[in-house]
């Protein structure tokens, strides 16, 4: 069975902003989903032109059935029955990654990178033994190799380092696969489509308490909002105004004990919605933001060693720049910065932190 990406989201994700500023979830749906379906159908016409037996499915003719949410829905259950028995006539399989279908059978898609999270739901419930990942780079490297030539490939880590590194921002897997190969006990192994170089395994298994991994983030917002008086209800408000919207803020907290001054992070590509909350709903308060970078170094148990984390704080006090926050937990140490900051930040803090550990 192969499972493919869409190559055309982001133009029909333009197109569709030409349309509307923040288009209708449903119908964003409908249009995301059409790549894939080409894709799949393209792909299948080309193989059996060669000789081999294949079919494409779409996301609910092979029964990938999710919730009711828009652009990030929940894959609740998949029913295998037509994949299995186009397996059994000894077809290849072409499932289309990224979509499914919910309970009043529109459809549905999973978020970037959500065909990740549809190869490892469907090997899960086919009970593979394991699910290969394969796009256009050859594994995990320790930071992004298009930022820093010296990035290194990492053999083998374990679910939560992934989910980590992940969830900070790195495009190499979908934060949601790596849970349900958690979940599932399912390695996953990254691979490259363009040669047969070893990739990296992500399993169960936690090894030395070391760096693996170093994410800048620069899809994010700085946000704040200000108003002449702060009460509770008035917190609650903007918080469940952004939840309703899907808009999901980090680190939300009130800065004056005295008037509504109010600062939270977004991700950038939520800028649309966000407006529209502001013009709709958020009228009266006096609102800036501005993109700003975060820097997460991942590995379990990290923050054992001091020595790391006193590294990593020398480093940063050199290159003269202001922290927002910083976060520290059990598998990584979270920086945060007040301003857009550059990529040889991250550079220098790979050679050192590696050249430390090698």
């Amino acid at each position: 069975m192969y499972l493919l990406s869409g190559k055309t989201t982001d133009r029909l994700i333009k197109e569709a902003h030409e349309l509307a500023l923040v288009p209708n979830d449903r119908e964003l749906d409908v249009l995301l989903s059409s790549g894939e379906q080409v894709s799949i159908s393209k792909l299948s016409i080309l193989l059996n032109e060669l000789g081999y037996n294949t079919v494409s499915l779409t996301g609910w003719q092979a029964g990938i059935y999710t919730n009711n949410t828009n652009q990030n829905a929940v894959i609740k259950s998949i029913d295998t029955s037509r994949i299995i028995k186009e397996l059994s006539n000894r077809k290849i399989v072409i499932v289309a990654g990224f979509q499914g279908f919910n309970d009043k059978l529109d459809i549905t898609t999973l978020g970037r990178g959500g065909s990740d999270t549809t190869a490892v739901a469907v090997a899960a419930a086919l009970k593979a033994k394991h699910c290969y990942i394969f796009s256009d780079v050859d594994g995990v490297y320790t930071t992004d190799p298009n930022k820093h030539p010296d990035a290194k490939k990492i053999e083998s880590l374990s679910y939560v380092e992934m989910i980590d590194i992940a969830d900070e921002g790195a495009r190499v897997l979908h934060n949601r696969c790596i849970e349900i190969g958690e979940k599932f006990n399912i390695p996953i192994i990254t691979k490259s489509t363009f040669n047969n170089k070893s990739g990296s395994v992500i399993n169960d298994k936690i090894e030395d308490n070391v760096v693996k991994s170093i994410v800048k983030n620069d899809d994010i917002l700085l946000v704040n909002l200000k108003y002449s008086l702060y009460t509770v209800k008035l917190f609650n408000q903007v918080y469940e105004s952004l939840i309703d919207k899907d808009i999901l803020p980090i680190q939300l907290f009130n800065r004056s004990g005295n008037s509504f001054d109010v600062s939270f992070l977004i991700k950038a590509s939520d800028i649309n919605k966000f407006q529209k909350l502001l013009e709709n709903e958020l009228k009266e308060f006096d609102t800036s933001f501005k993109n700003i970078s975060r820097i997460a170094i991942v590995g379990y148990g990290i923050t054992s060693d001091s020595t790391v984390l006193k590294k990593i704080l020398g480093i940063v006090k050199e290159f003269n720049v202001n922290i927002y926050s910083i976060d520290i937990t059990n598998t990584k140490i979270i920086i945060t910065f007040d301003e857009k900051i550059d990529n040889k930040l991250l550079e220098l803090l790979h050679n050192k932190i590696f050249e430390r550990l090698t």
